[in-house]
């Protein structure tokens, strides 16, 4: 894929000598950092294991604190990560969220409760459940939503690789299902045991990436699900990094991106989320800044499937590791 330049980098011959300078230092401290990051990892030699998962245990027994004593025989879920986490585990609940995103095939013919924000109070109520799992980041909004309803609620992170992890050890922990958490989580392990073997020695690249909504395209931080397998494998996000973002989406500014000079860019684009590859490649069109870049230049711009990488999925989780790891160690 090809990209684009700006209008935000003056013509004057003087001021873009300054640009070229500011970029060329930032690019050589951006290669340091990540040299060193990456000696660091190789001289800790983590290996991952059940023993030693990489969950935070002081997360994970909040976590655990907030489910009640008797473990509950109806549950409903309004979350699709959460959802795949019961599949993975066994557990059937009676009623999963309405949702564009799928959900497990064995799960097709059970009750949809509604949007995953606003769940349907009246199918609630008549499926009788005794507990609500819900996605952490929509307490609130779901904690109004239910207001008036006796029931018992719990909610888990779901936003970033670690999250999920986290979440799929506090249910198979609380509902006694540990050979199953197991069995899904080695496989998670031994991904990213493999993956920290093909990193070792190399110098990981410095990358942007770049989400599309319906009015414009914005940097994504290690925050988001997208930053956090970036963070995993080690590559440096210039979000973090050079940009020194706080949101999880943030406005792009291209005269500190062509600084930065990231090596990689990775582009998620969906039309049914905002922005198509289309739409990518006009706004190359009307802004000529992108080309100045060295990922422009060597042909290291790329579209990312939205549906492997941008939407949390435990099931998915050892594709997203596996693809997005093509781009930094091949």
């Amino acid at each position: 894929m090809t990209a684009c330049s700006s209008t935000n980098t003056a013509d004057n011959p003087k001021n873009e000598a300054v640009t070229n300078t500011t970029a060329n230092e930032s690019k050589e401290a951006n290669a340091a950092k990540t040299t060193e990051v990456a000696n660091t990892a190789e001289a800790a030699g983590k290996v991952y294991s059940l023993e030693n998962d990489g969950v935070d245990e002081a997360l994970f027994n909040e976590a655990l604190s907030q489910f009640p004593a008797k473990v509950p025989e109806r549950i409903v879920t309004t979350s699709v990560p959460l959802t795949e986490m019961l599949y993975l585990l066994g557990i059937t609940p009676v009623g999963v969220p309405t949702s564009t995103n799928p959900i497990p095939a064995d799960f097709e013919t059970i009750d949809r409760i509604g949007s995953p924000m606003a769940p349907d109070l009246e199918v609630v109520t008549k499926l009788e459940p005794d507990l609500l799992l819900g996605a952490e980041s929509l307490r609130s909004t779901l904690d109004k939503s239910l207001e008036g309803i006796d029931l018992q609620k719990a909610y888990l992170r779901t936003e970033s690789f670690e999250d999920l992890k986290l979440s799929l050890k506090v249910l198979g922990t609380y509902f006694n299902k540990k050979d199953e958490m197991n069995a899904a989580l080695t496989k998670i392990l031994n991904k990213e045991n493999e993956l920290s073997q093909l990193a070792e020695g190399k110098e990981l690249p410095s990358v942007l990436l770049v989400i599309g909504t319906a009015d414009s395209f914005m940097v994504m931080s290690e925050k988001s699900y997208l930053g956090s397998l970036v963070k995993k494998l080690g590559a440096d996000n210039i979000a973090t990094s050079v940009l020194q973002v706080t949101d999880t989406y943030s406005p792009i500014n291209m005269e500190n991106i062509v600084a930065a000079d990231p090596d990689i860019i990775l582009v998620l684009a969906s039309g049914d989320h905002g922005a198509t590859e289309d739409k990518f490649k006009k706004e190359i069109e009307k802004n000529e800044t992108w080309t100045k870049l060295s990922a422009y230049a060597n042909n290291k711009i790329n579209i990312l499937d939205y549906s492997v990488f941008g939407v949390t999925s435990i099931i998915n989780a050892e594709t997203a590791l596996t693809e997005i790891a093509k781009y930094f160690y091949e």
